[in-house]
């Protein structure tokens, strides 16, 4: 079953940006694209527009970005719809059945319309894949030769294999290289136990051991894709700041979250939540497998 790169519209400049990304990735992935708007049904502000006037927009809107897509991609198969219920319920469900969900973002802030708060936290962090959040200045200048993908490798090699598998995927599409970072910092004495000092002696010490855990995340993946050029970065330092640290030289960057429930709702892992609010590229976060 073909999935297609769904993206969320809401008449802001950074959807208009997320639609065109969207777009472009699904020609270079061969995918179909769908546009979805989440409308929460009729408002009754004072001095609003009516009810028909309302609904006319919202179905008018997904069709106009439709459009929008076909004028630049002829070829790219599109479809355009209105999904009913709350915006959280009806992009989660979207995610089922989508190779990524696109949103935009607002740089260095939080994500506009229909997202605004704890919306678009709840909905990255019950996603059943992935979301790429994109700015309003996107341009596809940004996805030149010369920019990596940047995807973070943390814990044992299948912690981190969905990300992965999506940074080399995106990669192989457009023709990139992937840098893929572990950061590493030392952990509390009373953490040491007799079989992990044995562990780390036997590497040499931490820096080498954390190396040698990043080769064996990497290597499934250097055999999956031999045509994708790899660098494996190892930095002492929060996995945050050092991902931060490499975003400038990249086209895209790659981060996965494991969602912490709260009374309140779903959280965001710092990391995720850091880098998908001051990456100035477009952000992918991929939840665990």
């Amino acid at each position: 079953m073909t999935h297609p790169i769904t993206v969320g519209v809401d008449g802001s400049d950074e959807s208009r940006a997320a639609v065109a990304w969207a777009a472009r990735e699904a020609v270079r992935r061969g995918l179909p694209l769908r546009i979805v708007y989440a409308w929460h049904g009729p408002s009754e502000a004072v001095g609003g527009p009516d009810a028909a006037e309302q609904e006319n927009w919202a179905q008018a809107l997904p069709l106009a970005s439709a459009r929008s897509a076909t004028e630049q991609h002829a070829d790219l198969s599109v479809s355009a719809e209105v999904l009913d219920g709350g915006p959280v319920d009806s992009l989660v469900a979207a995610t089922a059945d989508a190779e990524a969900l696109v949103l935009g973002s607002r740089g260095h802030g939080a994500i506009v319309g229909f997202l605004i708060g704890s919306v678009g936290q709840q909905v990255i962090a019950e996603a059943a894949g992935p979301v790429v959040l994109v700015r309003a200045d996107d341009r596809p200048e940004s996805e030149a030769a010369g920019r990596e993908i940047v995807v973070g490798q943390q814990g044992a090699p299948d912690d981190s294999a969905a990300g992965l598998r999506f940074a080399f995927e995106t990669a192989a599409a457009r023709g990139a290289s992937v840098r893929v970072v572990r950061a590493w910092s030392l952990p509390p004495v009373f953490a040491y136990s007799p079989g992990s000092l044995k562990l780390l002696d036997e590497a040499g010490g931490m820096e080498p051991a954390e190396k040698k855990a990043l080769a064996e995340a990497v290597e499934p993946w250097r055999e999956r894709f031999p045509e994708v050029p790899v660098t494996e970065y190892v930095e002492m330092g929060s996995a945050g700041q050092v991902l931060l640290s490499l975003a400038g030289r990249a086209q895209l960057m790659v981060v996965q979250r494991r969602a912490e429930r709260s009374a309140v709702g779903s959280r965001i892992g710092s990391v995720a939540h850091a880098v998908m609010h001051h990456a100035p590229c477009p952000v992918a976060v991929v939840p665990h497998s």
